[in-house]
């Protein structure tokens, strides 16, 4: 964008006439994040169904394209053709307004999202201050939703929101400022003379600031854990908890403007991926690769596009996958997690990374060991963990647990296995008595 508004600038044109272009880029460059964005939503609406349809030992959606994959523009058409209802006695300009000012906090962060080197609609200096304040703003249309439905369950969960986002603001701006304590700047891109957050960093991981120190992977934990919980996603996903508040903030809400609530929900799993991957994960930075090398090639810059998707991909798949593993949690265990654990655990990572910038000198032997030996920790512990997956899963996989007391080899989807094991079972028990 700063190119195009400099371009329009040289033109030799009226000031009324160069404003309405700037207007127009801005107007369109605004389109285009929206349409990204409501396009990311919509795909990753369909990953979590197929990722919960393999957990679940089921299909998922099947039926709408390849491998289900269009079921998202159907579900989409199916929402713009439902009737938009609007309670009688809630307050009408609040209600139909709170859905927008929730996308706007959204899908308004994606302009600061560093896809590329050069795919980023605005690399402002304070990029990652921006996102940050800008998603706020989903706390105001969240509770603008709840107050104006006049509905006790959509005050309710307006009101956990607003608690819950408030409280979880303080971990994730400790976990950002470990990362800018870093980078010692704001801006995700920059230039060749100041290079950005994602340019400091390099493409192979132990360059990575998730593994540029111990106190760097804490960062990312607590970052993390609280985005997480900004974003109400499981385990926190108080606001809108189905087994006490109906549906929570949006229990009154249908057609598109329930949808709107949906597309930023899961545009949000996106953008809190994206912006872990921008801070600790190297962002659009390929192995082997120097940043100098990628701002002069197309194809390059296609191909940092790509290991960025990748890497920000992966980490929804995370989200995903935490969603269908973890119980949700009661408000005050929730609220304990975020005072008693991540606050605590962001001003250690912070003040760590300031004892180890000025006890380790950048670029010394020394400091490269540390890279190297805090990489291997954790990926050894990652090898572990997914061996102990596999391993579960070859030696149980979709087998139920009756299938366990049984002692054979019973299929899953077998109904009278159930019964056959449970028979099984008691005749073992009256042998033994």
């Amino acid at each position: 964008m700063n190119e195009i508004y400099q371009a329009i600038e040289q033109l030799d044109l009226g000031p009324w006439v160069r404003d309405m272009l700037f207007a127009a880029a801005a107007l369109a460059a605004a389109a285009v994040v929206f349409t990204v964005g409501l396009t990311i939503a919509g795909i990753l609406v369909w990953v979590e169904r197929r990722v919960a349809g393999r957990v679940q030992s089921r299909i998922g959606p099947n039926r709408v394209g390849p491998f289900g994959f269009l079921q998202w523009l159907a579900d989409g058409l199916k929402l713009i053709m439902k009737e938009d209802l609007v309670p009688e006695c809630a307050d009408k300009p609040l209600y139909r307004i709170a859905p927008y000012v929730v996308m706007i906090g959204v899908f308004g962060a994606f302009a600061a999202v560093p896809f590329g080197q050069a795919l980023i609609a605005a690399d402002l200096n304070v990029g990652i201050l921006y996102i940050m304040a800008i998603t706020s703003l989903s706390a105001v249309g969240i509770l603008m939703s709840g107050w104006a439905s006049n509905n006790k369950w959509s005050l309710l969960g307006g009101i956990r929101s607003a608690a819950q986002i408030v409280s979880y603001e303080v971990p994730v701006g400790l976990g950002v400022l470990s990362v800018v304590l870093l980078a010692g700047t704001l801006q995700f891109n920059g230039t060749s003379e100041a290079p950005g957050i994602v340019a400091q960093q390099g493409g192979w991981p132990w360059q990575w600031y998730v593994f540029h120190n111990p106190f760097g992977l804490v960062a990312f934990v607590v970052y993390f854990t609280a985005a997480l919980a900004e974003g109400n996603r499981t385990p926190f996903d108080l606001p809108e908890a189905e087994s006490e508040l109906v549906a929570g903030f949006n229990t009154e809400y249908s057609g598109m403007r329930f949808a709107g609530f949906f597309l930023a929900e899961f545009a949000n799993v996106f953008l809190m991926s994206a912006v872990a991957t921008a801070l600790f994960f190297g962002g659009w930075q390929i192995p082997g690769v120097p940043a100098e090398a990628v701002r002069d090639s197309a194809g390059l810059q296609l191909l940092g596009l790509v290991v960025f998707i990748a890497k920000a991909g992966f980490g929804c798949f995370l989200v995903v996958w935490i969603r269908w593993t973890y119980p949700r949690l009661r408000i005050d265990q929730l609220m304990g997690v975020c005072y008693r654990y991540l606050v605590p655990m962001g001003f250690v990572a912070l003040f760590g990374n300031a004892l180890y910038l000025l006890l380790v000198p950048a670029g010394s032997t020394l400091d490269t060991a540390i890279h190297l030996v805090t990489f291997a920790a954790v990926a050894m512990g990652v090898v572990w963990f997914f061996w102990r997956v596999t391993f579960h899963i070859r030696h149980v996989g979709d087998k139920p647990d009756f299938d366990l007391l049984a002692r054979g080899r019973v299929g899953p989807f077998d109904p009278n296995a159930q019964h056959r094991a449970w028979g099984a079972h008691r005749r073992r028990l009256a042998r033994g008595n």
